[in-house]
């Protein structure tokens, strides 16, 4: 059995979730296993269903007292429910919750775990097999698990698309008994605050233009804010940039940022190191603005201009404004 831990925020399942599940969906087109999630927190029917239109066969829904997210209790919770029903593979998404939560229970199942995976297979045998960055992204490695009961692993965002759903399917929906030495814990949540920029969030955005070392310097970044503007999308930017201190972390794309997959990447003085180049390839159009033909973002990007990008991206944003 395959078992997915599920998020949820504010009742509404996450994305990340759905791109589990569409890891999983490919897995099972050679490896014939059920799949089961874990859902915590106050979800109504109907988007609790939505697991089952996205592939899941069984859902367990654990929901006292656990709407807010406690690592230490949600960790609890789940490695029960893990020694109950023995799955082979566990899955969840990296994101701040996946990466706290999984650890906790793959230590208490006495299993290996692979964290940040940007590909999963399948061996002859049933075994897992994942593709993670490693050393700063600048090589993928691949991790195998000889002798661990369980095989856990944690799905980077936005490198598999969400799953299609099929609304004709239903599960039958399990409820998880929780007691009050559940419940315990070191830590408690007195309050919870959204960050409110006005921004888009890159993770979300259609179209985003990101900046790199060539910028040369941060007052140069606004002309990258307004070719994103322009097209209503989101701005990034390269680690070189944000280490120079020329723009907040919150804009970094790649392997120590964010995982992005817009409609279009624009790559404005980024010469395409693999630890950027492993948190946007999968965009589904990617245009590089470079003096350097050579570059390796060059030779990826779908569209290349050759050029000083001081006198391309203004042109740019002064063309899309003319179309606006």
């Amino acid at each position: 059995m395959i078992f997915v831990l599920a998020e949820q925020k504010k009742g509404v399942i996450q994305a990340g979730t759905f791109e589990v599940l569409e890891a999983v969906r490919q897995l099972r087109e050679s490896y014939s296993v059920a799949c089961a999630a874990l859902l915590f927190g106050s979800v109504d029917e109907a988007e609790a269903q939505k697991l089952a239109q996205g592939g899941v066969d069984q859902i367990y829904c654990a929901k006292e007292g656990l709407d807010s997210f406690s690592d230490e209790v949600y960790a609890r919770v789940a490695s029960k429910l893990v020694q109950e029903i023995k799955p082979k593979v566990v899955l969840t998404s990296a994101t701040f919750q996946g990466r706290s939560l999984a650890p906790r229970v793959a230590v208490a199942s006495q299993a290996g775990m692979a964290a940040d995976c940007i590909e999963l297979k399948v061996d002859a045998e049933g075994n897992l097999q994942c593709v993670r960055p490693v050393f700063g992204g600048s090589i993928l490695g691949d991790v195998a698990f000889s002798e661990s009961p369980i095989q856990f692993a944690s799905i980077r965002r936005k490198v598999y698309p969400q799953v299609a759903l099929d609304s004709s399917k239903q599960a039958e929906i399990k409820p998880v008994a929780v007691v009050a030495e559940d419940l315990e814990s070191r830590a408690k949540v007195v309050d919870s605050v959204e960050e409110a920029t006005g921004e888009i969030k890159l993770t979300e955005a259609d179209v985003i233009v990101s900046g790199g070392r060539g910028m040369k310097g941060p007052e140069n970044f606004k002309m990258i804010q307004d070719l994103a503007d322009v097209l209503g999308g989101a701005m990034g930017a390269s680690r070189a940039a944000v280490d120079a201190g020329w723009i907040p972390y919150k804009h970094q794309v790649g392997q120590t940022g964010l995982t992005v997959k817009p409609r279009v990447y624009f790559a404005c003085g980024i010469s395409g190191a693999i630890q950027h180049l492993i948190g946007m390839q999968t965009s589904d159009v990617i245009i590089a603005i470079n003096k350097d033909p050579e570059a390796p973002m060059i030779k990826l990007a779908n569209y290349a201009l050759i050029g000083d990008l001081f006198e391309i991206v203004p042109l740019l944003t002064e063309h899309f404004k003319s179309k606006s």
